[in-house]
C-alpha cells in the first residue's frame, strides 16, 4: 500500500507567501492546503507558519484572528510537526527588539537586530543567497557534504538560549541563526519556498519527519 503524505496546513493569518509555499509543496508530491479558519487547524496533520513583515503586526494578526490557542493546541499539546518560516519562525520565540508583545514563547529564544557597523559592506537588511552551517545531524538538512545556499531576507535573527536547538548558521557579518529544531518545531530563517533545489529538499525533508 502506498502511504499517503500527510496533509500541509498553512496557516493564514493574514502575513506571507502562501501560494509559493504550496505550489512548492505540490510540486515535490506532498499535499499543502492554505486555511484562513482556526476551526481548520483541529484536523491538520502538520503545520506551516510562514511571515513576512514585523513582530508585533505578525502577533497582533495571529491575537486578532484567534490564532494563538489553537496553535499551542496543535504545536505543545497535540505536538504536531511545525515549521516556521522567516517572520513565522521570529514569532515561535519569546519575544523581539523589534516589538513590544510577546511571542508565541514556543523556542527558549528572543529576536535581535543585526548589529552591523556603519563602515561594513554588510547592509541591513540581509537580502539573497547564502551558505548555511549545519550543526547537528537532523531530519530537516541531512546532506552536510556539499555547500548548501537558501534565500534570505530579514534585518532580525534569532539568538537561542539553547545552542542545542541550533540546527544551522549563516553568516552576515557574523554567525546568525538560520534554522531551529527543537522536538516537534522547526523554523528557517530563510525562505525554502524560494531556495530552489536546496529549499525542495528541505520541504521534502519536512514532509517525512
Amino acid at each position: 500500500m502506498i502511504k499517503k503524505s500527510p496533509t500541509i496546513s498553512i496557516v493564514n493569518y493574514g502575513v506571507g507567501n502562501l501560494l509559493s509555499i504550496k505550489n512548492v509543496i505540490n510540486k515535490i508530491g506532498g499535499n499543502a492546503i492554505i486555511i484562513d479558519d482556526v476551526d481548520d487547524l483541529k484536523n491538520a496533520e502538520k503545520i506551516i507558519l510562514p511571515g513576512i513583515g514585523a513582530f508585533d503586526a505578525g502577533m497582533q494578526y495571529l491575537q486578532q484572528k484567534g490564532w494563538v490557542d489553537a496553535l499551542n493546541e496543535a504545536a505543545i499539546k497535540k505536538k504536531l510537526p511545525v515549521l516556521g518560516i522567516c517572520l513565522g519562525m521570529q514569532l515561535m520565540c519569546r519575544k523581539s527588539q523589534e516589538g513590544i508583545l510577546p511571542g508565541l514563547g514556543w523556542l527558549d529564544a528572543e529576536v535581535v537586530k543585526f548589529n552591523i557597523p556603519n563602515n561594513s559592506t554588510n547592509k541591513i537588511p540581509h537580502m539573497g543567497w547564502n551558505a548555511i552551517d549545519v550543526k547537528k545531524q537532523n531530519a530537516l538538512v541531512t546532506n552536510t557534504q556539499i555547500e548548501q545556499r537558501f534565500y534570505f531576507v530579514h534585518s532580525y535573527h534569532v539568538v537561542c538560549n539553547n545552542p542545542g536547538d541550533i540546527l544551522a548558521t549563516a553568516t552576515h557579518e557574523y554567525p546568525f541563526v538560520a534554522a531551529i529544531a527543537h522536538h516537534n518545531l522547526f523554523a528557517t530563517q530563510f525562505h525554502p519556498e524560494k531556495s530552489h533545489r536546496f529549499g525542495m529538499e528541505l520541504l521534502t525533508h519536512f514532509l517525512a519527519v
